[in-house]
């Protein structure tokens, strides 16, 4: 079996022989065929059977051709280990049977047992290891946005209760970042411990924060997950979320390989606040999907051409596919950025 290494040679800032891509939820609800499994299975049922899982997480790189597989979990799974009860409800998201609001609510919060309560998980990593010619990149959620549900009970658009509780409870809070972070840095270990080939950490919603609040309240905490998990010899993905574009200029002594951007902030204003210290991956507005062919090309051809202008890219979406993207649509995509990245490598100038 052949194993391409695109995606990892660009995550390394190495010379690829085309742009390689991924795409944010790409095992998901725009496949009727994973629509058909949904049916009869629960998020967190396909979760708990790693067979399915793993046919849930191949079936995007079998009908696509995308240069990376992602991991068919959630980023909830974890919190189950550290005594949080939760369900995946219909049209909602995570929602919490009791929402962590006290310094006993913290108190109370086991650390993780990842062989024990999320052996399922691993083994699906296992499975995948076996069967897939491209890279695996697992995930967690970052400990800001895994606060965010369990503090607000339910996703928010405000985070105000979570907001609060940084703002007056400064030490409840730091508390509960501790016990997400270790729980992060043990659960990304064993993903890689068990045959992932990289990992991405989810900070979905961290663009609500300003700058300021972002440096004093979490960054400390994401940069000692990546800080001790820098002996891993694997890609390291950090991706703040929507609207973060304000907090890249923050990110310069993360051990991150590679920086997610959304479309708000191009590649090459991206590359900028970050200092060039990173490879980036994104950045097309998923929505752009619903647009014709041309014009999905067109933005395509716009984002691989700032991307190729050093190396260290990765084409991706600046947020997850949504159900109503087309299958076809995206198996053309991916073509059409394989392709025209190729030529287009061929005749770059880079200073």
């Amino acid at each position: 079996m052949t194993y391409h290494d695109q995606f990892i040679r660009a995550c390394r800032k190495q010379e690829v022989s085309h742009v390689p891509v991924w795409y944010m939820r790409q095992a998901g609800r725009y496949d009727p065929e994973y629509r058909a499994i949904k049916e009869k299975y629960s998020l967190l049922e396909i979760c708990s059977q790693p067979e399915l899982a793993a046919e849930v997480t191949l079936m995007p790189v079998r009908k696509l051709g995308v240069d990376a597989a992602i991991l068919y979990s959630d980023i909830m799974n974890p919190v189950a280990s550290i005594g949080v009860d939760f369900d995946i409800v219909k049209n909602i998201g995570p929602v919490i049977d009791n929402p962590i609001r006290s310094a006993a609510d913290v108190e109370r919060l086991t650390p993780i047992d990842v062989e024990g309560d999320l052996g399922h998980v691993l083994e699906t990593i296992r499975i995948l290891d076996r069967e897939l010619d491209v890279p695996l990149i697992t995930f967690a959620g970052a400990p800001f946005t895994i606060a965010s549900y369990l503090i607000e009970g339910r996703p928010s658009k405000n985070y105000i209760r979570t907001k609060e509780m940084m703002y007056s409870e400064p030490k409840v809070w730091f508390a509960l970042m501790d016990k997400l972070g270790d729980m992060v840095i043990a659960y990304l270990r064993a993903h890689v411990v068990n045959g992932g080939k990289a990992f991405q950490l989810f900070d979905s919603w961290v663009g609500a924060l300003s700058p300021k609040d972002f440096q004093a309240y979490v960054l400390p905490t994401v940069t000692r997950i990546f800080a001790e998990l820098n002996d891993l010899n694997v890609p390291k993905i950090y991706f703040p979320g929507v609207s973060s574009g304000e907090l890249l200029p923050t990110l310069h002594h993360l051990k991150a390989d590679v920086i997610g951007l959304d479309w708000r902030v191009s590649i090459s204003e991206g590359r900028k606040r970050l200092n060039g210290k990173f490879a980036v991956q994104g950045n097309l507005d998923p929505t752009v999907l619903t647009g014709p062919m041309e014009v999905i090309k067109q933005y395509a051809k716009d984002i691989i051409d700032q991307g190729i202008q050093e190396p260290g890219y990765v084409f991706n979406l600046g947020h997850g596919l949504f159900p109503e993207a087309s299958l076809e649509k995206l198996r053309e995509l991916t073509d059409y950025i394989h392709e025209y990245s190729a030529e287009a490598l061929k005749t770059v100038v880079r200073p």
